[in-house]
């Protein structure tokens, strides 16, 4: 969907792409005809041919809050994603947790999202480094807060 192959930290993402066969929104809220308190997931991917939808929420949390983060974020965006499989017409809507804590520790659960993505399985070495930097970035400009 995206011809431009620059780096991830250059890039920044449309909120909606969308070609005959997929539709992509990036922070986007999703209208519903009743109110979700939960209805603004960081990205829905949208597979018009197989009627797919996949949730993708991701999350920087402490190391000791991962496993709480997953299940949070997997409880809190399960209505959205029922109501889309009903107002869309999907086959089937889920909520994919991407987690890597503020240090880059990863839990299993991560490999089986990026599967469920169809993503290379070494997708979150990248992840990782991200984070990693950042964290880096913001200890550095505290430290250097004056």
């Amino acid at each position: 969907m995206i011809e431009d192959k620059s780096p991830y930290y250059e890039y920044t993402p449309a909120n909606v792409l969308e070609n005959e066969s997929f539709k992509l929104y990036c922070n986007r809220s999703i209208l519903m005809d009743k109110i979700i308190p939960f209805n603004r997931p960081d990205i829905t991917f949208m597979n018009k041919k197989t009627k797919n939808t996949f949730l993708i929420v991701i999350a920087v949390p402490n190391t000791h809050n991962l496993a709480k983060t997953i299940t949070d974020k997997q409880n809190k965006y399960q209505q959205l994603a029922n109501e889309i499989c009903a107002m869309w017409k999907q086959k089937a809507a889920q909520v994919i947790p991407i987690v890597i804590s503020s240090m880059g520790v990863i839990l299993g659960s991560l490999s089986q999202s990026l599967t469920r993505l169809n993503l290379h399985p070494n997708t979150y070495i990248q992840l990782q480094k991200s984070v990693i930097l950042d964290t880096c970035s913001i200890v550095r400009n505290f430290l250097n807060y004056k």
